[in-house]
């Protein structure tokens, strides 16, 4: 895998986990909702406002972009793989931003991730 491939491969994953702490962001400054019939119209447009939410669905959006741009120069069998890197990053950021637990069967977890995608990308 070449330099450019990488960085593709890369930066799909980190807007990718991006994307996902932006929405977890919007999620806590919403709060706790639930569906029904009756509030679906106004918990919709809560969330349809809600600017981390914004931001990470156009994370989401550039990601798939940039992924399919990496997946013209990569392997899909060594590319995808390399998605676990989102949850290392997740983890860390998760922990560092929202105060979430990093167990040690979390960081297990992660060690075992990271030596995977170490593998995979040296096949």
């Amino acid at each position: 895998m070449n330099a450019l491939s990488f960085s593709l491969v890369l930066c799909g994953v980190l807007l990718n986990a991006a994307a996902q702490l932006l929405l977890k962001a919007g999620t806590n400054a919403i709060g706790v909702f639930e569906f029904s019939r009756e509030n679906i119209l106004p918990v919709g447009w809560k969330v349809a406002q809600e600017p981390h939410i914004i931001s990470g669905l156009a994370c989401y959006v550039i990601s798939v972009v940039v992924w399919i741009m990496a997946l013209s120069r990569v392997e899909v069998s060594i590319a995808y793989p390399m998605l676990s890197i989102g949850y290392v990053v997740n983890a860390i950021a998760a922990w560092y931003l929202f105060g979430e637990a990093v167990t040690v069967m979390r960081l297990t977890g992660i060690c075992f991730i990271i030596i995977g995608v170490f593998i995979v990308a040296r096949s």
